[in-house]
């Protein structure tokens, strides 16, 4: 998930004979290349570049300042002289600088959520020898990606930790959208005849190596898991995450400890309850395009985990903690990856 790894935990991952990902739309070109610097030298096998390709919104004041006024309240509440008017977006589509980075190191696969580029970006991704992956959340998606030609579609059940990817209706449209259960076998009875063979890997509430047995019976050729590896000594989770996420694990299962909010970043995005989001949301109208809802948020989020809450915190994780109620905190990712191959 974006923020919260870097290159540490792809090599890890590989390592252990997964396919490590770098997810890059939260960073900055320079710091890219520092990793794609890295892992290009150290992994141990194939690796996965992920980019959001989503298109910049129009700039709304109005709107902006609305959410500036909604979140006022809470900056009094910790002390805060104010709130700066929301500045410009902290999460960028992929964009020529990242293909020029893509061409010059080569990453084995380059996966996209929101959709896919611009037809002469993608033609570069193509061009440097990647294959090229892309999520659907509805069959209608999964329909549309195979069309454009991609290389496997990753299939996002409903139970998926962080943002939806889909990318055929609006941000809060999420009808057709559907569990895992239902969607991965919808999606491969639906390119059968179309395209035989298309490699689909599925994705949402994996936490055990049942799950992934279960999903490659199905019909998947691999799993691909976010959430069970917050806990990880390589993550980046930061410590009000660590304890949110260990608090909800040991809940155990039938509570309800998750919802899709859009109150984080503009676009629904699957993460632990806490207060802005009850507050708030889960889901609220009035929070700016994606991804300009974040950037108001960031002196809340900053002062509030002085306190160690993470009241303003997007604690992104998927439904079904059962990874994260077996794995030992600070337990290393390569021993993960291993017990969710069943190895």
């Amino acid at each position: 998930m974006a923020g919260v790894q870097g290159h540490r935990l792809a090599l890890a991952v590989c390592a252990a004979g997964g396919l490590g990902s770098l997810p890059a739309a939260m960073l900055s070109m320079a710091t890219l290349q520092e990793e794609l610097a890295v892992l290009s030298q150290r992994a141990a096998g194939p690796w996965n570049l992920n980019f959001f390709c989503h298109r910049p919104p129009a700039a709304d004041m109005e709107r902006m300042e609305c959410w500036r006024v909604r979140l006022a309240p809470y900056a009094r509440e910790l002390g805060l002289m104010g709130l700066a008017p929301p500045a410009g977006p902290a999460r960028q589509p992929f964009g020529p600088e990242a293909a020029a980075l893509v061409a010059r190191y080569r990453p084995p696969v380059v996966s996209f959520h929101f959709g896919l580029p611009a037809a002469p970006l993608l033609q570069q991704v193509r061009e440097s020898g990647a294959q090229v992956w892309s999520t659907a959340t509805t069959v209608d998606e999964a329909r549309w990606l195979a069309a454009q030609g991609v290389d496997a579609v990753i299939v996002q059940g409903l139970e998926a930790g962080g943002h939806r990817g889909h990318f055929l209706r609006p941000d809060l449209d999420l009808d057709g959208q559907a569990p895992l259960a239902d969607l991965l076998p919808a999606v491969r009875q639906a390119l059968a005849a179309s395209h035989p063979g298309l490699p689909l890997i599925a994705a949402g509430g994996l936490s055990s190596p049942q799950d992934v047995a279960a999903v490659r019976a199905a019909g998947a050729v691999a799993a691909q898991v976010g959430t069970a590896y917050l806990l990880s000594a390589e993550a980046d989770t930061s410590r009000v995450h660590r304890a949110a996420l260990r608090a909800a694990a040991q809940q155990g299962p039938g509570a309800t400890l998750t919802a899709l909010t859009n109150v984080f970043s503009g676009r629904p995005a699957r993460g632990l309850l806490n207060r802005l989001m009850r507050e708030q949301g889960p889901l609220s109208p009035e929070a700016p395009a994606f991804p300009l809802a974040a950037t108001a948020l960031g002196p809340l989020r900053q002062a509030a985990e002085g306190l160690g809450r993470g009241d303003f915190t997007p604690l992104w994780s998927g439904e079904n903690l059962e990874a994260l109620r077996e794995q030992p905190e600070g337990e290393g990712a390569a021993a993960l990856t291993r017990w969710l191959a069943g190895q």
